[in-house]
């Protein structure tokens, strides 16, 4: 959220000193990336070339696509970050809490899985503070806390989901604002020439390929978060499994 804020203060500068430049532009001459490279042969920096991209695409839908962009980013980063910290050595995890069940019983393992961080310690502790009750009673506490996991794993997907998809849509309805300016401009002109056409049609393409471009980048972050909560579940099923039998192990032995 943090992120986000800051993007937006960011944003909204850029945008303040956008519509300045716009004002200075039209009292004076004006001049397009093409020009500039023509006229001089030098290169446009890129966040110039992004910022005249910006304005020409209209502020009011290409700020709220790169709105999207910065909050679908820090909410795709928090989880990132969560579930890297939430990955642990599960193999390492068994073999400490085998280890606690033979030399110290259950409290020992408790303090293990107690100091160790991540859902499947978590589940591990849930499953053992249950184990008086039976192994049968410790099996179904650790399916059922382990979908509890699995939600916090998932928390904030559903926003990200959001911004891919309405992310192209504020693109494409802008293609279609764009369009109508291009009619509305033809209208007023009288007569259909490229010129009149082209500013609308401008629009309508910059917004389209804006919306794209952030729906694009959100969904590969997506893709990626849900790869690895794959694989944290994969070391939660297995690790659970591996509690059952240790369980069981230890109360045959007792």
């Amino acid at each position: 959220m943090f992120l986000a804020a800051a993007g937006i203060m960011i944003l909204s500068a850029n945008i303040a000193s956008a519509q300045e430049e716009q004002v200075a532009e039209s009292a004076s001459t004006e001049m397009t990336a093409a020009d500039l490279l023509k006229g001089t042969g030098e290169e446009i920096p890129l966040h110039q070339a992004l910022k005249t991209k910006f304005i020409e695409g209209g502020a009011g839908f290409m700020s709220l696509i790169i709105i999207c962009l910065i909050v679908g980013l820090a909410l795709a980063i928090e989880r990132i970050l969560y579930l890297s910290f939430s990955k642990i050595n599960t193999k390492a995890l068994i073999a400490k809490v085998e280890d606690a069940l033979a030399h110290g019983g259950i409290e020992a393992a408790k303090d293990v899985c107690r100091e160790t961080r991540g859902p499947v310690a978590s589940i591990f502790y849930q499953g053992l503070l249950r184990y008086d009750q039976g192994v049968d009673v410790v099996e179904k506490t650790v399916v059922s806390y382990g979908s509890v996991q699995m939600s916090e794993m998932e928390n904030g997907l559903s926003w990200i989901s959001l911004f891919i998809a309405i992310a192209p849509s504020l693109g494409f309805l802008g293609t279609v604002i764009g369009m109508i300016q291009a009619f509305d401009a033809i209208q007023a002109a009288g007569d259909i020439s490229p010129n009149v056409v082209a500013g609308g049609m401008k629009v309508a393409l910059i917004t389209t390929v804006g919306g794209l471009i952030v729906a694009m980048i959100l969904q590969i972050f997506y893709n990626y978060i849900l790869a690895k909560i794959d694989s944290i579940t994969i070391d939660m099923e297995d690790s659970s499994i591996c509690l059952i039998d240790a369980l069981t192990k230890y109360a045959e032995k007792k």
